[in-house]
């Protein structure tokens, strides 16, 4: 069973409905979300297996005792939950099935260190774990599902359909509008830049800091704005480079599906993001250092950015939810013990 008490269609929410849907091809999988549940019209209910069988709770009112109702009913060998709110909420349950949490940052409050188990996306968040904790940790590779290559002529008439010319060099940056993506750090970074190219930044998202962000990026044409794209996968593929700026960041998955779609990266050196260079090459820059960004930037577009293709079959589903899987059976034996 998986609790994901969120709204919308983010990172934690694909995560969970690609895990939901390789794990139900072999085991009986539930996932419990809140039954407001979709956010700006998109939902994980839309992204989920019909084999998955899905339980909705209300969100404020009696959410303990129909999760504890959901629980009992389902019968589950193990309950994954997903953020803090699910993480406490299974916490006071305490039910007899083991328990696990996935870290989205690092623990974050004393449920979590009342799991059966904790997932670590970076190795940076197994460091972080209180030494007090006695349960066990298992660091999982980030899920990716390999996305196919566009045809050539398909890729011209997306990048078309969004307003970019063959010529164009397109530098894209995918993620909420919010404090913590340092996009106030990107865009007066890219200002700077000064090039002779046809370098575009594109960006792709929502949230509360959009209208600050354009403001902020007023009098650079060259800046454009689009909302979230349920097409994701095939827009990274209209991007030369990708540029995660993030203050802190566990393990970023718009970094891996970059890297999925041959896209080269530039991240801040922080966290995930700082992991994933390492691991997989791309360019890092001083975390909120906006002169920094724009030296990397002006490097890597003297000319348009080759394509590069890391290894990333740890990360392909099929391999990670296997040894997730295979963490899950350790937390249950260690439960009937």
């Amino acid at each position: 069973m998986h609790v994901l008490l969120s709204r919308g269609f983010a990172g934690s929410e694909r995560s969970t409905a690609e895990s939901s849907n390789q794990q139900c091809i072999e085991h009986q999988v539930c996932v419990v979300i809140r039954k407001d549940h979709r956010r700006h019209g998109v939902s994980i209910r839309d992204h989920l297996d019909g084999r998955v069988k899905v339980i909705e709770i209300p969100a404020k009112f009696l959410t303990k005792w129909q999760l504890k109702k959901a629980i009992n009913d389902f019968k589950p060998d193990v309950i994954h939950a997903h953020l803090r709110r699910s993480t406490r909420l299974v916490a006071k349950i305490n039910p007899a099935a083991a328990t696990v949490s996935t870290l989205h940052i690092e623990v974050n409050g004393p449920h979590f260190l009342q799991m059966d188990g904790l997932i670590c996306n970076a190795r940076w968040q197994i460091e972080k774990i209180p030494t007090a904790y006695q349960g066990q940790t298992f660091k999982a590779n980030n899920s990716l599902q390999h996305h196919p290559a566009l045809p050539d002529q398909k890729l011209m008439e997306l990048r078309a359909s969004l307003g970019y010319r063959p010529e164009d060099i397109l530098v894209g940056a995918v993620g909420r509008y919010h404090e913590s993506k340092a996009w106030d750090i990107l865009i007066p970074a890219f200002k700077q830049l000064q090039t002779s190219l046809p370098v575009k930044l594109a960006f792709f998202g929502s949230g509360h800091q959009e209208q600050q962000l354009k403001e902020l990026a007023k009098g650079d044409t060259r800046i454009t704005f689009h909302s979230y794209r349920t097409d994701i996968k095939d827009i990274y593929q209209c991007f030369d480079l990708l540029v995660c700026p993030s203050r802190y960041e566990p393990l970023p998955r718009v970094m891996l599906e970059a890297m999925d779609a041959g896209i080269p990266v530039i991240a801040s050196d922080v966290g995930g993001c700082k992991e994933l260079v390492d691991d997989y090459g791309g360019d890092l820059f001083r975390v909120d250092d906006i002169d920094d960004l724009s030296r990397v930037l002006s490097l890597r577009l003297q000319s348009r950015p080759e394509c590069y293709y890391p290894d990333l079959s740890a990360h392909y589903l099929e391999n990670a939810n296997q040894a997730i899987v295979g963490f899950y059976r350790q937390l249950i034996a260690g439960k009937k013990h």
